[in-house]
């Protein structure tokens, strides 16, 4: 593969490499998204590859609502392409981003609170048995799967009878991202999983997260925290006012750098001047502008 290196619209360097034939799921080139004079997406460059976790930051109206909007068959994208398996294709549905084994668990996980663990499992996809109209639910089946299912991810449930809403919130994202793996899904999306959990249950989340990636998986990690990303990426695209701020492989950016280019570094330093008239603000050791511009160091070819 050959490195290419472009511009990015804050300044920002996008330090890549062109993606191998055919091995790309999904794939957004130059991709955007406009709700008539509003530009919410411009000029995005995605890729997508089974076993690998493509972390996608940026801050509050980055654009990153827009984005996974588009992958998962919401919101059509009105700029640029958007290739499934080498294929441009244009959702309509998000029945039509299933089709194609795109699946995504959002903030809220789609659940229901006071149901059983195992009826969440299969919450609109129930397994039956019998002749209609005699046919009902094989409930014992789906306990079964649904046991086997979460045993295989690693999570071991005392009683699947439990409501789910009785679990903890890093339990029912493992929960959720079991489901998707079960049901078919080739690219799993998960909308800011760890949000709203402690360390410890953001730890279990990540651990999920590694494992879908082991199971041949590529996942769409979107998230705010840099710390989190960067503990299971492979790669990072920070995403700023609907543009790509940095694009870069693991091997190609730290965390320092990447802390920085999503806390929007470049502005902080411009800042600096004016932080340092403020009394007990000590602004020694805030970025200078030139450090965060600077092109993002690329690994020697070979590297780990």
């Amino acid at each position: 593969m050959t490195p290419t290196n472009g511009t990015g619209t804050h300044g920002a360097v996008l330090q890549d490499t062109e993606p191998e034939d055919g091995s790309a799921v999904v794939e957004l080139r130059n991709a955007g998204k406009a709700y008539g004079n509003i530009r919410a997406l411009h000029g995005v460059n995605l890729t997508v590859r089974p076993g690998q976790v493509t972390c996608v930051l940026g801050d509050n109206g980055a654009g990153k609502s827009t984005l996974i909007k588009i992958i998962s068959g919401l919101h059509q994208h009105t700029e640029g392409e958007f290739l499934v398996d080498n294929t441009p294709v244009r959702f309509t549905t998000p029945r039509d981003a299933l089709d194609k084994g795109i699946a995504t668990v959002y903030q809220d996980l789609a659940t229901v609170p006071l149901m059983p663990v195992w009826r969440n499992f299969f919450l609109g996809s129930e397994m039956t048995r019998g002749p209609w109209p005699l046919r009902r639910l094989d409930i014992e089946k789906m306990k079964k799967t649904a046991d086997h299912e979460l045993r295989e991810m690693g999570i071991v449930l005392d009683d699947l009878e439990q409501p789910i809403g009785t679990l903890s919130g890093g339990q029912r994202q493992c929960v959720a991202i079991a489901r998707a793996v079960y049901f078919g899904a080739r690219v799993l999306i998960l909308d800011e999983p760890t949000a709203a959990l402690g360390v410890k249950q953001s730890g279990v989340v990540l651990k999920y997260i590694a494992a879908a990636r082991d199971r041949g998986l590529g996942v769409i990690f979107i998230t705010h925290n840099p710390h989190h990303a960067y503990m299971v990426g492979d790669h990072f695209s920070v995403l700023r006012l609907g543009t790509m701020e940095l694009s870069a492989s693991r091997e190609q950016v730290s965390l320092e750098e990447l802390t920085n280019h999503m806390a929007g570094g470049t502005e902080l330093a411009a800042l600096k001047h004016e932080l340092a008239q403020v009394r007990g603000v000590d602004v020694e050791e805030l970025p200078e502008e030139e450090d965060l511009t600077a092109p993002v160091a690329t690994a020697p070819e070979g590297s780990a």
